[in-house]
């Protein structure tokens, strides 16, 4: 694979896997499906062909057990590389996350610490339901002592995945499942990229649209949109959500003086929250209008495809919203087109990833 090749998201967390093992022989893989015939969306592909049973395994159903085996493999030398197929099955292993591995450097005084990465995978469609769709990376972000990135592209679940196998931190690891099919441009050296960085996907003048992971996708098209009616929305990547890199996001909206948060979890104490929190104590009298933030209704997502029609958000709803905060009043019909002819639990036509 040469320096320009074009790959998926789902390839790109194999190739930071491969490369991972191959740079450190203290790096270990994982967790359920791990080696199954899918191979977690593909992104476990031939690592246990290649690295062998003893880095590479699968695990009994037993979350909260194989978090605390992770940790004290971690405290002792290794590197692991925790996997769960979604980030619902993970609850039950939060003991040990909060209690364990995010208050083990504290305790100790720093002289040990916990350099264990669990992915987890987010995401919906075609009736997952409240207990296979949820999108709970506020609770992540709220415990000190964790790290917590959702990267959108390939090229930086790539650079971040390795950077959090060899950051000596527990870090999270969040992908959107619609994501693992989106295509970019990947290098095939093996360097990490910081996981304390946001991104500037788009730059603009009138709003800025802070969000993370597939919400970035839906943002670049509704900022697409906008340009067409004259309003230039900046778009920013938070890339990481514990820690948040709050001078890119001040910084753009110094600049635009309106700001619009998008979260894919419910609203209340969401990341979203915590943004337009910070603007506000912030940046107040840069604003122009009040800050606003989008994200799911305070109840738990439903299994029928008629009621999951309106309670998810995409790229039609967030351009209403940004025009409204720059020009008022906005007609729906304006960005109709944004909706999609199909299937509303799909992303839309341009989407090839997973289902």
């Amino acid at each position: 694979m040469s320096s320009n090749d074009m790959i998926t998201y789902s390839q790109a967390i194999n190739l930071a896997m491969h490369q991972a093992m191959e740079l450190d022989p203290s790096v270990i893989c994982y967790g359920l499906g791990v080696d199954d015939p899918k191979r977690i969306f593909g992104t476990t592909d031939n690592l246990i062909e290649k690295f062998g049973a003893e880095r590479v395994f699968d695990m009994p159903t037993a979350e909260n057990g194989m978090l605390g085996i992770g940790i004290g493999a971690a405290i002792n030398g290794l590197k692991p590389v925790m996997v769960h197929q979604r980030m619902d099955f993970f609850l039950l292993a939060m003991d040990q996350l909060v209690n364990s591995a995010a208050k083990w450097n504290y305790m100790f005084n720093g002289q040990r610490s916990v350099p264990i990465t669990i992915r987890l995978i987010v995401g919906r469609g075609w009736g997952q339901g409240p207990t296979h769709a949820q999108n709970l990376q506020a609770w992540f972000a709220h415990i000190p002592g964790l790290k917590v990135v959702m990267p959108t592209t390939p090229e930086e679940a790539r650079g971040m995945l390795l950077q959090s196998i060899v950051d000596p931190n527990p870090v999270v690891f969040i992908e959107h499942r619609w994501l693992h099919g989106q295509t970019g441009i990947v290098r095939d050296t093996p360097t990490p990229i910081p996981i304390d960085k946001a991104v500037m996907r788009r730059s603009g003048t009138d709003i800025s649209l802070v969000a993370m992971s597939y919400q970035v996708v839906e943002a670049l098209r509704a900022a697409s949109a906008l340009e067409q009616q004259g309003i230039s929305a900046e778009v920013i990547d938070l890339c990481s959500i514990r820690p948040i890199d709050w001078p890119t996001i001040l910084q753009s909206v110094e600049k635009t003086g309106r700001i619009l948060a998008l979260d894919s979890g419910a609203l209340t104490g969401s990341v979203s929250s915590e943004v337009v929190a910070k603007v506000s104590e912030t940046c107040f009298s840069s604003l122009k209008s009040a800050p606003a933030r989008m994200g799911l209704p305070d109840h738990p997502e439903p299994t029928s495809y008629g009621l999951t029609k309106d309670f998810y958000y995409g790229a039609d709803k967030i351009a209403i919203k940004a025009h409204e905060m720059v020009l008022g009043e906005c007609e729906a019909e304006r960005y109709a087109g944004l909706a999609g002819t199909g299937h509303h639990d799909v992303p839309g036509d341009y989407f090839k990833g997973p289902f």
